[in-house]
């Protein structure tokens, strides 16, 4: 399988993190592990699917664990891997601009 080609290194990140809800979940894994229920309660305009399809697509990139624990009934966890924590710092920078936008149009 040939890697995909990209025509700048922008391009690269978003097709990463360009998902519907991606850095949405990528902010609320940063600091700890969450288990799918928890994650659906955090993003309550998701659908479970798109969700689901979502955490799939980061898992596949190497940004997120799931663990699953079989159990009944059975428990799914997900965290930041190791290379995935190396967004903290971009997911925390958009989020901290995105606070100052929203002190800027509520004014």
């Amino acid at each position: 399988m040939n890697p995909p080609k990209y025509n700048c290194p922008v391009d690269a990140a978003l097709s990463v993190i360009g998902g519907k809800y991606k850095l949405i979940i990528l902010y609320h894994l940063k600091d700890k592990t969450l288990r799918f229920s928890e994650l659906r309660r955090l993003l309550p305009q998701a659908t479970p699917k798109m969700l689901t399809q979502q955490l799939r697509e980061l898992e596949s990139d190497g940004i997120i664990h799931r663990e699953i624990y079989p159990i009944v009934p059975p428990k799914t966890e997900y965290s930041l891997t190791e290379f995935g924590k190396t967004l903290t710092p971009v997911v925390t920078a958009l989020c901290d601009w995105g606070k100052i936008y929203i002190n800027k149009i509520s004014k």
